[in-house]
């Protein structure tokens, strides 16, 4: 059974930081390129960041270069999103995406709130 399993939402501040994670189960994660998306609402789902099935290559929406950085960890199936200078545009759900070729998995989301 395939699952992303994403954790490590909250409130913070403007200005502040936040990690958070997807642990993936039930398909075999190294093959997988990784991806966050967000939606605030009333706003479509849009990419954030996106990591190779291998690690070696990352890309960023423009609204989150620099300050947002993702990255993986293929031994223990998981996928990180850190998050730095975090604006209250930033507030949205934010899902784990995996995908390879033709395949396509999605976690439920964590909810981040940028607020003060």
């Amino acid at each position: 059974q395939v699952q992303l399993v994403e954790s490590g939402g909250g409130l913070v501040q403007p200005g502040g930081s936040l990690r958070i994670s997807c642990v993936a189960s039930g398909f075999t994660f190294r093959w997988y390129a990784m991806s966050w998306y967000r939606q605030a609402p009333g706003k479509e789902r849009e990419l954030v960041a996106t990591i190779t099935n291998d690690g070696g290559s990352t890309n960023y929406a423009d609204s989150v270069k620099g300050r947002f950085t993702i990255s993986r960890d293929n031994a223990k199936n998981t996928v990180f999103l850190q998050m730095n200078s975090l604006k209250p545009e930033d507030t949205a759900v934010y899902y784990c995406n995996a995908r390879h070729i033709s395949s396509s998995h999605w976690g439920r989301g964590t909810q981040v709130t940028v607020s003060s």
